[in-house]
């Protein structure tokens, strides 16, 4: 068996890990560009395979249907437990497709140097859907891609490590009136193979807020939040803001987004912050 050592220094990471040897684990190569482009359009193939099969699946079971999803280029990617970050610029591929109840959800986040940050494919459904309430449940297996130093029968190499997950979603919104909401999201992660975090629970209280209107077609739209995390029997609590700027439905958006550590345990910077320019799309069309 060989011996492989691997250095962590992601600060995508929840901590620093070190292992003498590694059983189980995808390990995709970075000295060879050949390799590596393969590997990478074997992941995102299987994806896409993914995506056709749940979209024609929704298609059958429900008459209304969408396909929608936002593109965002930033200059730090943030996690979806957002006091974690790549910790350099970004792309995300935020889509969805399905009916009123049933959707997938895909998640594909890239460095802007185009190696794989994570892959995560939710799939959700809508238990309960009416005009002051909404339930939606949801889970997902996710990739998590790391790239580390490791020394191979004491040659040193670079690999890229696809830590996976699997994830439960629960979130709840009720509308206090035309203007103001509230909401509760709660989040449970458990490593299947990973080198870094083995579990973590999310729990979030947001708050709707009317947009704030700038000019005849210019509007701000502000979406607070704070946090309870649990990683690994460390916890902490947060709070963060999205302010986002947008001119009627045009399709691009221009954001930017602070989360702020008020007291913690688990490893990270105090303030994680991006700026971030968002293009939407959504199509709606209904089976005859």
């Amino acid at each position: 068996m060989k011996s492989i050592t691997i250095k962590s220094h992601d600060q995508s990471t929840f901590a620093d890990k070190s292992v003498t040897e590694v059983e189980g684990f995808t390990l995709f190569q970075t000295a060879s560009a050949e390799n590596r482009n393969f590997n990478y359009a074997k992941s995102i193939l299987s994806i896409l395979l993914i995506f056709v099969s749940l979209s024609l699946y929704g298609q059958e079971t429900e008459k209304k249907n969408h396909l929608s999803g936002t593109i965002t280029a930033t200059n730090n990617g943030i996690s979806i437990i957002p006091s974690f970050s790549l910790g350099r610029p970004a792309v995300f591929f935020d889509l969805s497709m399905g009916g009123d109840r049933l959707s997938f959800d895909p998640m594909l986040r890239f460095g802007m140097d185009g190696k794989p940050w994570s892959f995560i494919l939710w799939g959700r459904y809508k238990v309960i859907k009416d005009k002051r309430f909404s339930l939606t449940v949801g889970g997902h297996p996710a990739f998590l891609f790391q790239e580390k130093e490791i020394i191979v029968d004491g040659k040193e190499e670079k690999v890229f490590v696809a830590n996976r997950y699997l994830a439960g979603e629960i979130n709840t919104n009720f509308k206090l009136n035309d203007r103001y909401s509230i909401g509760l999201y709660y989040l449970k992660g458990n490593g299947i193979q990973v080198i870094s975090a083995k579990s973590s629970d999310f729990l979030a209280f947001n708050v709707g807020l009317p947009e704030l209107r700038l000019g005849k077609e210019v509007s701000l739209m502000v979406n607070p939040q704070v946090f309870y995390l649990v990683v690994d029997g460390n916890s902490g609590y947060y709070a963060n803001a999205a302010f986002t700027l947008k001119k009627g439905d045009f399709p691009l958006k221009f954001q930017t987004f602070f989360n702020q550590k008020i007291k913690s345990d688990i490893a990270g910077e105090d303030l994680v912050w991006n700026v971030s320019l968002l293009y939407g799309f959504e199509h709606k069309f209904s089976k005859k």
